[in-house]
């Protein structure tokens, strides 16, 4: 079966960037950002970017660009007589675990977009928003019909291909987004009070740093440019040997961490324009921001474009996700994509119905003190996430090596490469270490008060 390709330069880039752009972006890295104290974080959270995000993701590129397959056949291909190729069933794993609660949240975002364009969401008084959202996500059928819709348009996109739907979509879906927060973040920086929001993200106070913070920083910096769930690997394979990959992993950086801080440009000022609290946490853009834009002149409008943002973010790694056990299932079944697709995606669809009911009907059941939600959201993002990054450096830096990577990533000499000492150093004993400290303490097995 002949594979897909990306077909320009932009569309890569839209697409790798559309994989790391999501509600990590705009829904979490806001809400941890006022939990740990603002600038004094985001410090911290940029330097993790820069030493282990950047490395690993240049050497996810390098092994998918290397391999020209899926993300379990990569590891085959390079050591076929070794268990490496359970490093790409965890990716993949990972990957189908994470889009079957990601897809949950994602419809709680389409929710939002629906009952916001219609007028309902803006006439919610702020003291009932909190029993409001939570009527949403403890329906037995709403949630579940909002979930089904994201995994049917994402499952559009990815059945048409990687070059006429992954690339064709987000070349149209990312400029949007782009367009749609500095429209946010202009009305945001207008209002009277916005200082105050603008100095919480930029005027370090590090006495408000904790090590709870900085462990929270380094494993968000992995979480948000979607390292260690295949996305990158994938995306990698259908890159063109002659794309200057260090280039390109800059630029996805790039985009990734200047959305997320433009996120944080469309929230804070607003939030504290208005006299409320950052840190919210979870609930932050479900309940303290539709508060804020009704405090605000033509809020209705605003809080529909708020939300059509957030949801473009959230599509363009639902496609990324789905993207990855696509790949896997057609290359090695011979399976025609259509069909995969609509397969993979009822089956994901399966599987966030217990993920679903767990915050309505089925709040009662626990396993290991735990809903189904919950479950499937520590299992995925604080075990195998960090396990399957601690593999790809240990892969890439020890059994690959990392002189072969580093031949890779220069395009057989054709691009200069001035730190390989530097990135040997950092994928061979930083980044594994690093994120073996965050795999410790995400799972409770480092303990901070």
């Amino acid at each position: 079966m002949k594979r897909d390709n990306f077909g320009s330069k932009f569309g890569l880039l839209a697409a790798a960037a559309g994989s790391a752009v999501g509600l990590g972006n705009i829904w979490k890295f806001p809400y941890i950002t006022g939990k740990n104290g603002g600038a004094a974080f985001i410090l911290v959270y940029l330097a993790c970017i820069l030493l282990i995000g950047l490395p690993v993701m240049i050497s996810e590129f390098v092994l998918g660009r290397k391999t020209q397959v899926n993300a379990i056949a990569a590891f085959k291909q390079i050591k076929p007589n070794k268990p490496w190729y359970l490093a790409g069933i965890l990716s993949v794993s990972t990957a189908f675990i994470i889009l079957s609660f990601y897809s949950i949240i994602a419809g709680w975002v389409f929710s939002y977009i629906g009952r916001s364009a219609i007028g309902n969401l803006i006439t919610v008084s702020p003291d009932n928003l909190s029993e409001y959202f939570g009527n949403i996500t403890s329906s037995p059928i709403e949630p579940l019909f909002w979930t089904f819709l994201v995994l049917a348009l994402t499952a559009f996109v990815v059945i048409l291909g990687v070059k006429s739907g992954v690339e064709k979509y987000s070349k149209i879906l990312m400029p949007l987004l782009f367009i749609l927060i500095v429209i946010l973040m202009f009305r945001s920086l207008t209002l009277d009070g916005a200082s105050k929001g603008v100095a919480f993200l930029f005027k370090p106070d590090f006495s408000l740093l904790t090590t709870k913070g900085v462990l929270e920083a380094l494993g968000h910096s992995f979480y948000s440019l979607s390292l260690g769930m295949g996305i990158i690997l994938t995306y990698g394979s259908y890159i063109d040997k002659k794309v200057n990959i260090v280039s390109l992993a800059i630029q996805v950086t790039i985009a990734d961490t200047v959305i997320a801080l433009m996120a944080g440009l469309v929230i804070f000022p607003a939030v504290f324009a208005y006299g409320l609290e950052p840190t919210s946490g979870p609930a932050l853009i479900f309940i303290t921001l539709p508060a804020v834009f009704k405090a605000m002149p033509f809020g209705g409008v605003f809080e529909t474009l708020f939300f059509l943002l957030v949801g473009i973010a959230a599509i363009t790694s639902t496609i990324s996700l789905l993207e990855v056990i696509v790949s896997f299932f057609t290359e090695k079944f011979n399976i025609g994509r259509k069909k995969c697709t609509i397969l993979i995606s009822l089956a994901v669809f399966a599987l966030s119905i217990p993920s679903t009911l767990s915050f309505g009907i089925w709040s009662d059941i626990k396993i290991f003190h735990k809903n189904f939600f919950d479950l499937f959201d520590f299992i995925a993002s604080n075990i195998f996430l960090p396990v399957g990054g601690i593999l790809i450096c240990i892969f890439v830096g020890w059994v690959w090596g990392s002189k072969n990577a580093i031949k890779e990533i220069t395009s057989d000499g054709l691009y200069s490469f001035k730190v390989e000492k530097l990135y040997s150093f950092i994928i061979k004993f930083v980044a594994p270490i690093s994120i073996g400290i965050i795999l410790l303490y995400s799972t409770g097995i480092i303990k901070l008060n």
